[in-house]
């Protein structure tokens, strides 16, 4: 309906002076009319005409796995060389009942993207499974094939082949979804297919520990066992999110579930789609938080961006002379406002892809040029080792707490250290002192301070002591222990 807004012409006078003010008010009144949806979205009436429609794109799935039971016979236990020894083995290599097999059965949710019948759920509902099948709304069943999974994200793409055509949903903008929006969830808990049920988006950006991309969305819709793999909706009847997990002491839900973002679920799923398997971006770099200590002492405003603590050799970031110390604040021009988004953001990265790179350098930022490696699916294996005691002469650092020598063949053997070990070898820390504090052990090696190599007790004390007389609050240390190398910002107590 067309706004009417003559009455205000009407009711103005004739006078000239009036005409401004009526066409002010008429003014704001078109921005309030137009403007008053978009300020407050409303709850709706019901969910059901957007679960009539959703609800055959949602599917169940059911696994079988097959188990070895034991037979339940055990051989009598007889003394070694005994004359029954033989005839108990005997007796029972002929007579032993063959172990007896056990079908497990899961059940878990998942969504259809694509008519030709590419279905979503998550990589640990069919993980080890030897037999998967999908369950469509009106109950017949479908054998399921693996496309392609991938157990770092908890994605998983199967294909069925249906007899009649398959009603896929299409996937939403997650980043546009914001704390307090309306989502609905369809899946399969304990078995109750067709189950639906609403909340809202609780949290954003959820690190729970699953992997090393965690960005999970948090919803009080409830979520139970057998919705993992089943479709979080916004009310547009599109994906923003794939149930996932739940935080629950007693097993059922308590309003605190956990979905995988459509926008970090989609380049997976396309690429499990394509070639079966996923190709992550790879810089090269190990990366720590950058914390309130650490930026004062590098002059940045903030604690934002990811702190280069190594740099990996013939890897990306070394080619491209990131250096460690430096802070990334930037990658392909997506802001580094917390650590843990990096190695995401890498990624997701195209391989081959040549992108800038902006860190904190030198008390100003500069801009490297990376080109984007593939990660590739190998685990580092770093042996630990122990520290022996040792009773060489410290030589005390005032102010921080610990004592350090000079490397040598003896402390080498008494630490563990490799022959190419290098810096100042941690001797002594003080219980009570600033050391001690950042987690500092006997045995970690000093091998920066204030950004600069260090191989003499006397240089440290000297970096200390100019970093004290300069009015600086904290130092910076590059240390590496038993987890590598990392920067800590050591408090610089009275002399």
């Amino acid at each position: 309906m067309t706004p009417q807004f003559g009455h205000f012409r009407a009711e103005s006078g004739a006078g000239p002076l009036r005409a401004p003010m009526a066409r002010w008010m008429i003014a704001l009144v078109v921005l309030l009319f137009f403007s008053a949806p978009a300020l407050a979205r409303t709850a709706p009436d019901s969910f059901a005409e957007l679960a009539e429609r959703l609800l055959p794109s949602v599917v169940n799935i059911s696994t079988t796995q097959t188990a070895e039971g034991q037979s339940g016979i055990e051989v009598p236990v007889v003394p070694p060389g005994s004359p029954f020894e033989d005839f108990f083995k005997e007796f029972f290599e002929r007579n032993q009942p063959r172990q007896r097999q056990r079908r497990a059965t899961s059940l878990g949710s998942g969504f259809v993207i694509d008519a030709r019948g590419y279905v979503i759920t998550n990589n640990h509902v069919i993980q080890d499974a030897d037999e998967i099948s999908v369950i469509l709304q009106d109950e017949s069943r479908i054998e399921a094939k693996v496309i392609g999974r991938d157990p770092k994200t908890d994605i998983a793409v199967l294909k069925v082949e249906p007899s009649d055509k398959l009603k896929p949903v299409r996937f939403g903008d997650s980043d546009v979804a914001r704390v307090g929006d309306w989502v609905v969830a369809i899946g399969n808990p304990f078995g109750f297919g067709g189950s639906v049920t609403a909340g809202i988006i609780s949290a954003r950006g959820r690190d729970i520990n699953a992997g090393p991309y965690d960005d999970f969305l948090q919803t009080d819709a409830a979520i139970n066992r057998g919705n993992s793999g089943g479709p979080i909706f916004n009310l547009q009847g599109e994906v923003i999110g794939i149930a996932t997990a739940i935080f629950s002491p007693s097993g059922g839900s308590i309003g605190i579930g956990f979905a995988i973002p459509a926008n970090s679920a989609r380049p997976v799923i396309e690429q499990l789609i394509k070639h079966g398997a996923v190709r992550r971006g790879w810089l090269g770099v190990r990366i720590q938080s950058v914390t309130d200590e650490i930026a004062d002492t590098l002059g940045l405003k903030g604690v934002s961006g990811a702190l280069v603590a190594s740099v990996i050799d013939n890897g990306p970031a070394k080619k491209a002379d990131i250096r460690a110390g430096d802070v990334i604040l930037e990658f392909d021009g997506k802001p580094i406002d917390q650590m843990r988004k990096l190695p995401r953001i890498v990624a997701e990265t195209e391989v081959g892809k040549a992108v800038d790179v902006k860190v904190w350098r030198g008390n100003k930022p500069v801009t490297v040029k990376v080109t984007v490696a593939a990660l590739e699916e190998t685990e580092e294996v770093a042996a630990a080792t122990t520290r022996a005691p040792n009773e060489t002469p410290k030589a005390s650092i005032p102010g921080v707490g610990l004592a350090v020598a000079a490397l040598n063949d003896r402390l080498r053997s008494d630490y563990g250290l490799d022959e190419d070990a290098k810096g100042l070898v941690v001797t002594g820390i003080d219980a009570g002192g600033p050391a001690a504090e950042q987690g500092i052990k006997p045995g970690d090696l000093i091998v920066e301070v204030s950004q600069e190599p260090v191989t003499t007790p006397d240089q440290m004390a000297a970096k200390v002591t100019a970093a004290r007389e300069s009015g600086k609050k904290s130092i910076l240390l590059l240390i590496e222990g038993d987890a590598g190398l990392r920067f800590v910002a050591l408090r610089l107590a009275a002399n």
